[in-house]
């Protein structure tokens, strides 16, 4: 028998795993589309907030603002001239130690000595040149003298190969002969690469050898030139950031300290080979440090390469660049400043955008973020949820049901599948009839004539148009949003529960026009004058006129009075107030609608006399209804008034 044995799965992403949910992005991105957002601006703002229900809900301000914590944190640390204080400190007390050794001497040599020290030059780097070669009478100030110049070859290589101070913690001549050894090689290396003779083996081999000596352990040769390459940079910027005299007393001391190491020459080949693989870094500016406690060169030099790295990561995380992308952060960037949890956020931010656009949400066409039509569907979705949510807050109304779009309740008959059909299949008798046509003991094979369906009551259809005004006082009056919201709300509610029905939606300014479903999402108000309803009850005519034997449902969002209409030419006249040739055709166009047994219901998005007179009248003439919802309550009175319509017919 054969034998099975399981296990984690681990070839990959779990094939069994539910898709990755993000509709609630999609949601919140939404309603910062139909405000008018652009949706790559709309991503932008959700990525910077973060998902208020995911389980970790932090966005790229959260991250940003701890990468400017911590560069505060950063500047804080110290002063950068610490190295030039301690040489100062160290200097000083070699010659303490060295006069109090001559004071007690008679001697004229000891005189002389004593003038030599008086003679010394105030500039740190001349004075220990000066005493290269002095012969010091006191033992004490030899060893102080000893270790200044130890204090400074560490530094200074500590200042280009970070760790290097711990390295040479103990004054041993063989650690600082491999240090060389190290050098040389490096440089043999990046011009061998530099010829294109380079090979793995060859970093492998180095690293082998010198690996203790690189604690951030680089995997490539070009990793390694990158971390000296930044660090070299930060060297750079800490002399630009002292004083000049300052800058020219420790640039005295880093050539004396690598001049006494017997490395001068190998690191100015490095210096060089470095700032020509890497131009572009930046290695001439300057940092300001704000704390009080002095900094060694190498501590000095890691704080500044840390503070460049973090404005890269900040310049990253702002993502206010054309073409900006999640994957532009440097995950390393993220783990070294802020830890393992930030890079887990970031994570979860990638996911976001990448899901949205592999699951078709999204899409790039010329370098834009588009919304695609699944995404404008579930934007509808989202906002008949939320105006249904108001209707059963309120206790009136129909409720959202799952299932819903079918033509009608369920007789429990069924008939032969007929094409167009979107009643749902009777699967037990489609598949009888297979069995019975292909007889017993043969595989089942389904043919067009096997299939049934299940018979529903017959519900009578509405043609129904929604008009929406499109004109820029929409917007002043924060209605735009809403009016947009509401008219995907309806439009879903329409295809999905009542898909006979047949709905338009027009949108009008100083001319009107029929909307799609899938261009109402990005649609952007018109800054034109005009609001031509006149062309707006045309265009609705002809769809009514289309649909003869169905309801018409007519249905009327705007904040003001008719301003234009449509001449004869086709072309759109505006006048305010109204003129009395746009008064007259508007109501002729609302007398055809009354004739036509379309009922005008009018939503009312303001107060403004003229409107309240105008909307009146139409009521008076037409029958209908003239609503004044707030803003918020605008899906909840149009969705309403829609199913109250279909209730009758």
């Amino acid at each position: 028998m054969s034998r099975y044995r399981y296990g984690a799965y681990h070839d990959g992403p779990d094939p069994l795993a539910p898709p990755y949910d993000v509709r609630s992005a999609l949601d919140a991105m939404g309603d910062s589309v139909l405000e008018g957002t652009d949706p790559a601006e709309a991503l932008r703002e959700l990525l910077r907030r973060g998902l208020p229900d995911s389980p970790r809900g932090r966005g790229l301000d959260d991250l940003l603002r701890q990468v400017r914590n911590r560069r505060r944190d950063l500047r804080g640390q110290g002063r950068l001239d610490g190295t030039l204080e301690q040489a100062r400190a160290l200097l000083d007390k070699a010659i303490g130690q060295e006069r109090a050794a001559l004071f007690p001497d008679p001697d004229d040599e000891a005189r002389l000595r004593e003038a030599e020290l008086d003679t010394l030059p105030a500039d740190t780097a001349q004075a220990i040149t000066r005493l290269r070669d002095y012969d010091w009478r006191s033992p004490d100030a030899r060893a102080t003298f000893e270790e200044l110049k130890h204090l400074l070859r560490r530094d200074v290589l500590d200042s280009q190969f970070r760790g290097m101070k711990q390295a040479l913690e103990q004054q041993d001549p063989a650690a600082m002969q491999r240090v060389k050894d190290m050098m040389a090689e490096l440089n043999e290396m990046l011009e061998k690469d530099a010829r294109g003779e380079h090979t793995e083996e060859d970093f492998e081999r180095f690293m082998g050898k010198y690996g203790d000596l690189f604690p951030d352990a680089p995997r490539t040769l070009e990793e390694l030139v990158d971390s000296l390459a930044r660090r070299a940079a930060a060297m750079n910027r800490l002399l630009a950031s002292l004083t000049p005299e300052q800058r020219a007393e420790l640039a005295g001391l880093m050539a004396q300290a690598l001049e006494d190491a017997g490395l001068a020459m190998e690191m100015s080949r490095l210096s060089d080979a470095l700032r020509a693989r890497r131009p572009d870094l930046d290695w001439g500016g300057s940092e300001r440090m704000t704390g009080d406690d002095p900094l060694g060169m190498g501590d000095a030099t890691t704080a500044l390469e840390e503070l460049a790295d973090l404005a890269e990561l900040e310049a990253a995380l702002r993502q206010d660049y054309p073409g900006a992308r999640m994957d532009d952060i440097d995950e390393e960037a993220v783990r070294r400043a802020l830890g393992r949890r930030a890079v887990d956020d970031l994570a979860e931010l990638r996911r976001i955008e990448a899901e949205l656009e592999r699951q078709g949400y999204l899409r790039r066409r010329s370098g834009s973020l588009e919304l695609t039509a699944k995404a404008v569907r579930r934007l509808g979705e989202t906002a008949l949820r939320r105006v249904f949510s108001q209707l059963e807050a309120a206790r009136r109304g129909d409720h959202d049901q799952d299932g819903a779009g079918q033509a009608g309740e369920l007789t429990g008959a069924s008939r032969e599948w007929r094409f167009g059909d979107e009643q749902p299949l009777d699967v037990v008798r489609t598949l009888g009839n297979a069995v019975r046509r292909s007889g017993a003991h043969r595989p089942v094979r389904l043919h067009a004539g096997d299939f049934e369906v299940l018979e529903t009551e017959r519900r009578s259809a509405a043609a129904v148009c929604l008009l929406v005004d499109l004109s820029y006082s929409m917007v002043l009056r924060g209605t735009w949003g809403v009016a947009k919201q509401t008219a995907l709300a309806l439009h879903s509610l329409v295809t999905t529960k009542y898909p006979q029905d047949a709905i338009q939606i027009i949108g009008f300014s100083n001319y009107a026009r029929v909307l799609q479903s899938t261009e109402m999402a990005g649609l952007d108000w018109d800054m034109v004058q005009g609001t031509n309803l006149h062309h707006a009850l045309l265009i609705a005519g002809r769809h009514l006129d289309r649909h003869p034997d169905f309801e018409p449902i007519v249905l009327v969002v705007t904040d003001g009075e008719p301003t234009a209409h449509l001449r004869r030419d086709g072309r759109s006249v505006f006048d305010y107030p109204p003129s009395p040739e746009t008064l007259v055709l508007t109501m002729a166009e609302v007398d055809k609608m009354t004739r036509r047994g379309a009922t005008l219901n009018v939503f009312m998005l303001a107060d403004d006399q003229r409107l309240v007179s105008f909307v009146e009248e139409v009521a008076r003439r037409n029958g209908g209804r003239v609503l004044a919802p707030t803003p918020d309550r605008l899906g909840e009175y149009l969705v309403s008034d829609y199913l109250r319509a279909r209730r009758r017919a």
